[in-house]
């Protein structure tokens, strides 16, 4: 196996775990992370309230695994898992220490939040293999990294430290795997329904109506909710709400 999944309380963690290999994605690490993204799903938010992708030392992740790797069922997987953490009802943080370059910037950015150690490396050295990525990382990177910073690792294959991106946005908070189980904990007591309809919102910019529409639908549910209900009485009470997702 080389992605290993655990539970702490309601949030999961998610450990790629090839480090003679530095963490590279292959195939098979691709069709692991699509199951675990499918036993995610099946118990989220019941159990599951947030999540945590990492990499074991030394690295996030170095990249596409170029032994075998081609265009055509590889980048289609890749697509789907990058998708997939997107299409999760919980929040997905990416905790980084070490290099995530490539395929590793790529699962970062398809995070909902970041946290990083201070040197950890991140960029997307495609143009020095002379392949190209899809559309979806460069407008994902351009939204989440600035549109400047996306040039300048796309057409540049210019890298960034964590710190200097943390300083610009990309990375929400500078620390370490330790750090990332605290703010996930954290995470995992807030409101369910609305994290769905804010992930939603966020996953379907600029998107045609349809999927806007779904928005929308899920905006309502979370305020004709019993957690809606549960939020106000605990704010005016002045005590913890108890979220249960319904």
């Amino acid at each position: 196996m080389t992605v290993h999944m655990e539970r702490d309380g309601r949030v999961t963690i998610v450990t790629l775990d090839r480090p003679e290999r530095r963490n590279a994605i292959d195939h098979s690490t691709l069709l692991e992370l699509l199951a675990v993204q499918t036993e995610i799903a099946a118990r989220a938010p019941s159990e599951t309230r947030a999540v945590i992708l990492t990499g074991a030392a030394p690295a996030f992740s170095a990249g596409a695994d170029l032994n075998g790797v081609e265009e055509g069922q590889f980048t289609a997987d890749l697509q789907a898992v990058l998708r997939g953490f997107g299409a999760l009802s919980v929040p997905v943080i990416a905790a980084i220490d070490g290099p995530a370059l490539g395929a590793g910037t790529q699962l970062v950015i398809a995070a909902d939040l970041r946290i990083a150690t201070p040197s950890s490396q991140l960029g997307i050295p495609a143009a020095r293999l002379g392949i190209s990525i899809d559309h979806w990382t460069i407008r994902r990177l351009a939204q989440e990294f600035t549109p400047s910073v996306a040039r300048a690792m796309l057409v540049g294959t210019e890298n960034y430290s964590a710190e200097r991106l943390h300083t610009l946005g990309g990375i929400h908070r500078l620390g370490d795997l330790s750090d990332a189980k605290e703010w996930a904990q954290r995470l995992a007591q807030f409101a369910p329904l609305t994290v769905v309809a804010h992930k939603l919102g966020l996953e379907t910019l600029g998107a045609e109506y349809d999927e806007v529409a779904a928005f929308e639908s899920a905006r309502q549910t979370a305020w004709a909710s019993a957690d809606a209900e549960e939020g106000r009485a605990a704010f005016l009470a002045k005590r913890s709400a108890n979220f249960t997702a319904t």
